[in-house]
């Protein structure tokens, strides 16, 4: 008998968040540079799921991952819905870009030149600039059906080319050669900025410049036409992460290496290219017909990130500046401050310099004993990395836990690493069949009355990462409860290699976090019974366990009103008649949604909790995964009324709807509420009252 409950396919929910993204590039109240950035963003993002998850489906189909006949055909079934979905997706994409973002650049007096022939005033100068800025770095590489010549790079554009010798026919396909070259991205711009003519500001892509002076390239040849191709290779390295430390630090290396020569898992392709020319191409790189992804003219899109602002009158959004809190003024230390009371941050709107500094006290306070952090992703020439360097160059005890299969973070990891052990710092590696994904700090120092050594926890829903601290939403709190850092002294002898743990107040996967949950839950469905009003409030990146995403449904069938507010994957759906309870809201907006926060109602008596796991089956079951309790009351009701008003956006939240549909909650008549902005005026408010 089959689950009488159905589930959103996990890939096909995740492009439904994407296209979300996609959409504020084709929002006109935003800024035109912020919709430009979407664009980027959502590029970025579908090449990264085509190199991990639509490789991995294709390995399985392909029979490459072992599996059964069956696993094999649906992950064929998947794939044609992704590219099915995917097609669909980019036809809105270009169709934002060429009618919509081009356009909007004209009327601002910036001119992108795209199909049409170069201005009579601007030739010169390209051709100038092609001589003298990218000539020298083109390399032509000629292409055979009888054998591959050229190895094209993952996420590296190439040119395509088709040529003749002058005084031949080209309708002779005896005479037709084909070349491939790869745009200088290293050394030159994508995007070149041309002389101001007028009241107009010209830009050009390079490729452009490049087909613009192409004869110059193929003296005696006359050329046919050129287009521009990418490939995705598969970025997905697999770990036997069983063996030791050592081992593993070895073959991460390797898989590293081996990272740019994947197999191929998408070839994309102007779709302007003449049938025949394509064949060619699909047979000389050996390319599978439902690798073709069909693109625009200009491909990397992502790469709209850059674009220069020639003009510098076409305004940008003016973002939240990270404010630092006034309660914590320059002479009181923050380990005094959170041995009286807990302390919680959200970024970006207050400033990530207040976790600096609380690492710098340590390090030049003579009374530190320990500091403890995990590592997961760091930024590079990391402030966090320095400081703990610092520390241990001032004579303290440091270790640090750095997880070295954390996706394309795993180089930065390795180099981080061995600065530290350098630097005389402790360093241990992951754990052997885990990866450790909570995001937490100790640190032992002598307290302030000089009686004892005191603790001080740190436990955060994102990484030790200043750079994506400005970027991301996401909270931290510091506590001195003595019972949390003692749980949190445990979780670091666990990482250490000590058996069967225990924890008290803290949550750790695969120790007590599914128990806890499940009895959380069951407290809600209690009280919903007895007509007490069961409440979950879900504060997530991902939701994709179908465990916990039954005790939801169960929960809903049984009475408990629930709030999802879910930024991405998302494989519950509502609107059934067992999710009819449920309500699901996605928020993109100028900060990427990364907070996991969980409430239950308890009777008007809330239970809080804030940490690093999504509701995903590795990170439940196969991570270590850090979840805290808001004990303090004002930081609960905090953190409640954060979730309120992310509920109540309707500027920049949707529903999500029993079809994946994003749903906008806009209503002209009310009160513009946008969350992240209404937020971050609320802790302004709030941080002006210590003044």
């Amino acid at each position: 008998m089959g689950n009488k409950y159905q589930y959103f396919k996990r890939d096909i929910s995740w492009l439904s968040f994407n296209y979300r993204v996609l959409l504020e590039a084709d929002n006109d109240r935003l800024p035109l540079y912020e919709r430009i950035n979407f664009i980027s963003i959502y590029s970025s993002n579908l090449e990264e799921f085509y190199k991990i998850r639509v490789a991995d489906h294709k390995a399985v189909a392909s029979g490459v991952t072992e599996g059964s006949e069956e696993s094999q055909q649906s992950a064929k079934v998947l794939l044609e819905e992704i590219n099915r979905e995917v097609n669909r997706q980019l036809e809105d994409r270009i169709h934002i870009y060429e009618k919509k973002i081009i356009p909007a650049l004209r009327k601002n007096h910036v001119i992108f030149y795209q199909s049409r022939n170069v201005e009579p005033f601007h030739q010169q100068f390209v051709k100038d600039f092609f001589r003298e800025e990218i000539f020298p770095y083109l390399q032509p590489v000629p292409v055979s059906k009888d054998k591959v010549i050229s190895f094209l790079r993952d996420n590296r554009l190439y040119l395509a080319v088709r040529l003749f010798l002058k005084g031949t026919k080209k309708e002779d396909a005896n005479h037709l050669q084909y070349f491939v070259m790869k745009l200088p991205y290293s050394k030159v711009p994508r995007f070149i900025e041309l002389p101001k003519h007028g009241k107009y500001y010209y830009l050009m892509f390079i490729e452009d410049i490049i087909k613009a002076n192409i004869g110059v390239i193929f003296p005696g040849y006359e050329v046919d036409c050129s287009y521009c191709i990418k490939i995705s290779r598969d970025a997905d390295i697999m770990i036997d992460d069983t063996i030791s430390s050592v081992d593993l630090v070895e073959q991460v290396k390797k898989k590293i290496k081996k990272r740019k020569i994947g197999a191929v898992c998408r070839f994309v392709y102007d779709r302007a290219m003449p049938d025949d020319f394509l064949d060619f191409l699909v047979d000389a790189f050996r390319i599978q017909r439902e690798e073709l992804v069909p693109g625009d003219k200009h491909l990397n899109l992502e790469d709209l990130r850059h674009l220069p602002n020639p003009s510098h009158s076409i305004p940008r959004m003016e973002k939240p500046v990270p404010m630092k809190l006034n309660r914590l003024n320059d002479k009181e230390s923050i380990f005094s401050y959170v041995e009286k009371k807990d302390l919680l941050l959200y970024y970006p709107y207050h400033s990530f310099d207040h976790f600096i500094h609380f690492l710098y006290e340590a390090v030049h306070n003579p009374e530190t004993r320990e500091i403890m952090v995990t590592q997961y992703r760091v930024a590079e020439n990391s402030a966090v990395i320095n400081t703990l360097i610092a520390a241990a160059q001032n004579g303290k005890k440091v270790t640090v836990f750095v997880e070295l299969k954390a996706r394309f973070d795993e180089e930065n990891n390795l180099a981080t690493a061995e600065m530290m052990k350098a630097a005389g710092i402790n360093i241990i590696y992951s754990i052997p069949g885990l990866k450790v994904h909570a995001k937490v700090a100790l640190i032992r120092r002598r307290s302030f009355n000089g009686e004892k050594i005191h603790s001080y926890a740190y436990i955060s829903t994102g990484n030790f990462n200043e750079k994506t601290a400005t970027l991301y939403a996401d909270c931290g709190l510091f506590t001195s409860n003595p019972v949390i850092v003692h749980d949190l002294t445990n979780l670091f002898r666990t990482l250490r290699g000590k058996e069967n743990p225990k924890f008290t107040r803290l949550l750790v996967a695969r120790f007590n976090l599914i128990p806890e949950l499940n009895r959380l839950i069951d407290k809600e469905i209690e009280l919903a019974e007895k007509g007490r009003g069961g409440r979950i409030i879900l504060k997530m990146n991902a939701l994709q366990d179908p465990i916990m995403i039954d005790r939801l449904y169960e929960a809903s069938q049984r009475g408990v009103k629930i709030d999802l507010i879910v930024r991405g994957i998302c494989c519950l759906i509502p609107g059934q008649e067992y999710s009819r309870n449920i309500r699901v809201t996605r928020i993109v907006d100028s900060f990427l949604e990364h907070a996991r926060i969980w409430y239950f109602g308890n009777a008007g008596h809330p239970k809080v909790y804030l940490g690093s796991p999504d509701w995903m089956r590795r990170n439940l079951y196969r991570r270590i995964e850090a979840v805290v309790p808001v004990l303090d009351s004002e930081l609960r009701e905090e953190i409640v009324d954060m979730l309120h008003i992310q509920l109540s956006d309707n500027q920049k939240a949707c529903f999500v709807d029993e079809k994946l549909n994003n749903i906008f909650k806009f209503k002209a008549s009310a009160a513009p509420v946008r969350a992240q902005y209404t937020f971050y005026n609320y802790l302004k408010e709030k941080n002006e009252t210590f003044l």
